[in-house]
C-alpha cells in the first residue's frame, strides 16, 4: 500500500516564501573579499542579474514567480507527496512517514526549481553563457536543462571525484548541450594553482566555485549561477515546503519531525523554511534536523564566522558555519554534500536555536537507503540517504517510546545514476571517513580577518 498526495499544477505556488522577513534577527551583510567591507548591488552585478540580487537582498515575506518560470515548473510541479506506509511496516513503528519525491524532475533531483528561476533572470539580461561547479552532478544537469530552454550556453566545473565515480551526470549535461569540465583544471588560474600544488586532488567544491566564478568574472558575455548557499537559491526552492503543507492538508495530517539532508543547505531550506516561518509566526512546536555527512560536519563541528565560499577567495565573505574554505572533504559518494560552509539563512538558524543538525557516515546511510529501496522501490541518490537515516532512526525511536510523531523529509534526488557507490556497498568497499579536529582546527585558522 502507497497513498500519493497530488496537487492540481494550478496550485503550484504562485509566491516564493523569503524567510529573512521572519528572522528574529537580520543576516549580517556579505563583505567584499577584498576591501572586507559590506557589499551592495554593484558589487555583485558583474556576475549576476540584477533581478537575482535584488532577491538576495530581499525583506519582502513573498516573492512573485514569474508566469514563465510557473510554466516550466508544470514539467514536474508540483511533485508528489507520498505516505511511505511499507517502511512504517518495515520498521513496525506507530510513526507516520511522508516523504516530498523531487526526483520526478527531468534531471532527477530539486535543483531544477532554482536552476529555472536563475536561466529565466539570465536570459531577461541579455546574457549569452553561464558558468557554474557541480558536486555530485545534480546541479550541473539541473542548470545545463535550463539553460537549454533558454538558449543558453553552460559551462559546468564538475568536482573531479564526483567526476570520476559519476560519468553518467556528466553525460546528461552533454545531452542538454553543456560543456562539462574535471575540476581542478588548467583552464582557469585558480585551478592551476590548486593542479600546482597537488595534481592527484580530488577537488572541492570550493575549488570549483573559484573556477566558475573566474571564468564568469573574465569573461564579458558570461554570468555566474549557483545551485545552492545564497539567499536567492533558497528562495526558489521553497515551493518543495509549501507544496508539502498543501499536501499534509489534504492528508489532514501535519509534520513533528521535518528532516531533509544538508551540504550547502538549497534542499533543506526549501523544505524547511515554511515549517521553521510556522514556528516561528504561529508558535508551532515542529522539530526540525538538518543531516550532513561525518566527513564533512559543517554545523556540527564548524564555527560560525565569516569565510570564504571558495578556496582562491573570490567570492563574497558570508557569515556561514564553516570548516574553513581550503578545506577538502574526502570522496565520499554523496558528493553534494561535500562543501566547506552552509547557507547564511541555515546558519543563521541554527545558531539561533530554531533548527538542529546531526551527522552520519556513508556506510549508515546507505544502509538506510537500501532499507528504503527495499520497503518503497525507489533508489535514492547518497545525498539524501543521509535524511533516510535520521528518518529511519526517528521512526526505531518511536517503535520503542511508543510516540506517534509524524515525519517528513525531503527526497531530494533519485539515485539512478549513483549505482556504483551502490555496488561498492555491497561489496563492503565504502570506507567511513571522519575529518580529524586537528585538521579542522589548521583548516579554521586560515580564515578571512575581518572586524
Amino acid at each position: 500500500m502507497q497513498t500519493k498526495f497530488l496537487l492540481d499544477e494550478n496550485e503550484i505556488p504562485k509566491k516564493w516564501y523569503n524567510i529573512q522577513a521572519d528572522l528574529p534577527t537580520p543576516l549580517q551583510p556579505p563583505l567584499h573579499p577584498q576591501t572586507k567591507k559590506p557589499i551592495g548591488p554593484a558589487d555583485l552585478a558583474p556576475i549576476f542579474p540584477m533581478d537575482l540580487i535584488m532577491q538576495e537582498v530581499s525583506q519582502e515575506q513573498y516573492i512573485p514567480i514569474p508566469d514563465e518560470i510557473r510554466d516550466i515548473l508544470t514539467l514536474w510541479r508540483p511533485s508528489p507527496l507520498y505516505r511511505a506506509h511499507r517502511l512504517e511496516k518495515k520498521l513496525k513503528t506507530p510513526a507516520k512517514i511522508y516523504y516530498k519525491y523531487e526526483g520526478v524532475s527531468p534531471p532527477g533531483s530539486h535543483k531544477p526549481n532554482t536552476a529555472i528561476a536563475q536561466a529565466y533572470y539570465n536570459m531577461k539580461a541579455g546574457i549569452e553563457r553561464i558558468a557554474t561547479e557541480t558536486g555530485a552532478g545534480q546541479w550541473g544537469s539541473a542548470l545545463s536543462f535550463a539553460t537549454e530552454l533558454f538558449d543558453i550556453d553552460c559551462t559546468v566545473y564538475m568536482v573531479r571525484g564526483s567526476y570520476d565515480q559519476k560519468p553518467y551526470r556528466k553525460m546528461m549535461m552533454q545531452a542538454w548541450g553543456a560543456e562539462c569540465i574535471p575540476s581542478p583544471s588548467p583552464k582557469t588560474q585558480s585551478g592551476r594553482a590548486i593542479l600546482a600544488k597537488d595534481p592527484d586532488t580530488p577537488g572541492s567544491l570550493g575549488i570549483a566555485i573559484s573556477e566558475a566564478v573566474e571564468d564568469a568574472a573574465t569573461h564579458d558575455n558570461t554570468n555566474y549561477a549557483l545551485g545552492s548557499v545564497l539567499n536567492h537559491v533558497c528562495l526558489h526552492q521553497t515551493v518543495i515546503g509549501m507544496e508539502a503543507q498543501e499536501q499534509l492538508k489534504a492528508a489532514e495530517d501535519e509534520a513533528t519531525v521535518v528532516v531533509g539532508c544538508a551540504g550547502g543547505g538549497s534542499n533543506f531550506a526549501g523544505l524547511s523554511f515554511p515549517f521553521v516561518r510556522d514556528n516561528i509566526t504561529k508558535k508551532n512546536d515542529t522539530s526540525i534536523i538538518a543531516v550532513e555527512p561525518a566527513a564533512c560536519p559543517t554545523l556540527t563541528k564548524g564555527l560560525y564566522a565569516y569565510d570564504y565560499g571558495d578556496v582562491a577567495g573570490l567570492t563574497p565573505i558570508l557569515q556561514m558555519y564553516t570548516l574553513g574554505h581550503d578545506f577538502i572533504p574526502a570522496s565520499i559518494h554523496a558528493g553534494g554534500l561535500r562543501y566547506h560552509g552552509m547557507a547564511p539563512l541555515v546558519s543563521k538558524l541554527h545558531a539561533e536555536g530554531l533548527i538542529q543538525a546531526t551527522s552520519c557516515h556513508q556506510n549508515e546511510a546507505f544502509e538506510a537507503a537500501v532499507t528504503f529501496a527495499r520497503s518503497e522501490g525507489i533508489i535514492p541518490a547518497p545525498e539524501t540517504a543521509h535524511a533516510i537515516r535520521v528518518v529511519i532512526d526517528k521512526a526505531l525511536e518511536c517503535r520503542t517510546t511508543g510516540e506517534e510523531e509524524t515525519i517528513l523529509f525531503n527526497f531530494s534526488g533519485h539515485g539512478h545514476f549513483d549505482l556504483s557507490s551502490y555496488e561498492m556497498y555491497f561489496a563492503g568497499d565504502l570506507p567511513d571517513y571522519e575529518y580529524p579536529a586537528e585538521l579542522i582546527k589548521q583548516s579554521l585558522a586560515n580564515l578571512p580577518q575581518v572586524s
